[in-house]
């Protein structure tokens, strides 16, 4: 168990070099001298000047990746071989999981003793799931005439551009380019322009773990540049990105424009939390409030909609409102800091735009709302009642820590309310009776819906959205899918 104290971080944290260059090919790429800052959120100072990824390196970075992929040994090894180098790629993370933390909490904001403890942990164990299953997939042989064969064989589908957000830099990453590296592909990862530096430093890891040059590279860069170029690039096969719906849009259109490469999208929510009458109002109170200020609220899952049946709205709202009084505000390099900084001083604008227009609107502000005077990019934990259903508070996705209440009298009024919202990422239903956590569950529209929990599960259990949340599963078996096409071989007896 990680124990050190906020000096111990702040006094390692003065001496973090973070990588500021590209990998491509297997080796550290500066690029043409073209850089861009990056800023720390905890107190607006300046971390590094990062190498900024215009067309060129884009265009090494994705030649490398073809190159390692149409001519190079990484598609060719036996399965289990890949496997083996993805295990010491988790290890090389594990080894490396203080340093990966302190900077995804300078870059990003999140707590570091969060960004040790479940985002590392999430990101070691995905590279080592998907490293020891390589070798454990079958093709098929389907039944046919005696006079033939028929077979059916996944093959991996080539150059994989990778482009993730910053609220999970390392999560992320890890649930598109691993199983990509299990199938055999080859990748591109660009990360977010604010939280470039652990994704970077995750490139050179790669390497050290004894993956073939050109099979993982990772490009910074801005997106309407970088990103861009990746979703116009003809040797990009395949475009995975999570991030938001405008975003996701941009992407379907540059593989419109180019070489209709597939393109996997994981984008926004508006996830509503449903907690009925006979539900643990506590228990309900205790989950919703850390699922919305879990990460400072900078989560596309997050329940930001908490509907609760109007007998026990009153105590379950009352309920998050403590809670999230409770909550420590502060530096994420402090272990006692239950929630960080918001990524930007821009985001921060964004969210409290949100809050002016929910009082404007006639939502009641139950808590929070306010800046913290300190340098940096800090919220308070903010919930409102009585909102409505038409207001944007109750359909906008914030990706801050701003709850909104609602509240439904009947189950087919809370089914429509949480139908009510162009997304469908994920949902909650809080019950102790089990028909209606099934009804409720099958009539919501959402890649997951948790009953009496919110965010549990693992990597054998797919996760993705529909409606404007996307299509296409991150994590299990099934994210492989999206990186496989499958071959029929006819032969004649």
């Amino acid at each position: 168990m990680l124990r050190l104290s906020h000096q111990d971080w702040l006094e390692r944290a003065a001496r973090l070099r973070p990588m500021t260059v590209h990998h491509i090919d297997g080796a550290d790429h500066a690029g043409d001298g073209d850089t861009f800052p990056v800023v720390a959120p905890r107190d607006g100072s300046p971390l590094a000047d990062v190498a900024r990824a215009g067309q060129r390196e884009v265009d090494l970075a994705a030649a490398a990746a073809r190159r390692a992929f149409d001519t190079g040994a990484w598609p060719r090894l036996a399965p289990a071989e890949r496997g083996r180098a993805l295990i010491r790629f988790a290890d090389s993370v594990e080894a490396h999981r203080e340093e990966l933390a302190l900077t995804i909490a300078l870059e990003m904001g999140k707590p570091v003793t969060e960004a040790y403890t479940i985002e590392l942990r999430a990101v070691a164990a995905c590279f080592r799931w998907y490293g020891e299953i390589a070798d454990k997939l079958v093709d098929e042989a389907p039944q046919t005439a005696s006079d033939a064969l028929a077979l059916v064989t996944r093959e991996p589908v080539g150059v994989v551009a990778a482009v993730v957000p910053w609220n999970f830099p390392l999560t992320m990453a890890a649930w598109k380019v691993a199983p990509a590296l299990a199938a055999g592909c080859t990748v591109v990862l660009k990360p977010a322009e604010q939280s470039p530096l652990s994704a970077l430093r995750l490139g050179r890891l790669a390497a050290e773990a004894g993956l073939p040059p050109g099979v993982f590279n990772v490009v910074a860069g801005e997106g309407p540049t970088a990103g861009r170029a990746l979703g116009l690039h003809p040797d990009v096969d395949v475009l995975a990105f999570t991030g938001s719906t405008a975003v996701g849009r941009h992407f379907l259109r540059y593989a419109a424009d180019s070489n209709l490469k597939r393109v996997w999208l994981e984008l926004g929510g508006k996830s509503p939390n449903i907690v009925l009458p006979d539900a643990d109002p506590l228990a309900a109170a205790a989950s919703a409030a850390w699922g919305v200020f879990f990460n400072q609220g900078e989560m596309c899952t997050a329940p930001s909609r908490l509907l609760v049946h109007s007998s026990i709205a009153d105590r379950v709202t009352d309920a998050v409102v403590e809670r999230a009084r409770a909550l420590r505000v502060g530096d994420p390099l402090d272990p006692a800091t239950t929630m960080g900084a918001l990524v930007s001083a821009e985001h921060l604008v964004r969210v409290r735009d949100h809050i002016t227009r929910a009082h404007a609107a006639g939502a009641r502000l139950r808590t929070g709302g306010a800046r913290l005077e300190r340098a940096g990019h800090y919220l308070e934990p903010t919930v409102f009642d009585r909102v409505a259903p038409d207001m944007a508070l109750a359909r906008e996705e914030v990706f801050g820590p701003v709850l909104a209440v609602l509240t439904f009298d009947t189950e087919d009024e809370a089914i429509r309310l949480a139908n009510a919202s162009e997304y469908g990422l994920a949902a909650g239903v809080w019950t102790t009776n089990l028909s209606a956590a099934h009804r409720i569950s099958r009539a919501v529209r959402a890649g997951t819906v948790w009953v009496n929990c919110y965010e549990e599960g693992g990597l054998n259990v797919p996760f993705g959205g529909v409606k404007q949340s996307g299509h296409g599963r991150d994590k299990s078996l099934h994210a492989l899918e999206k990186y496989t096409d499958l071959k029929t071989t006819w032969i004649a007896l």
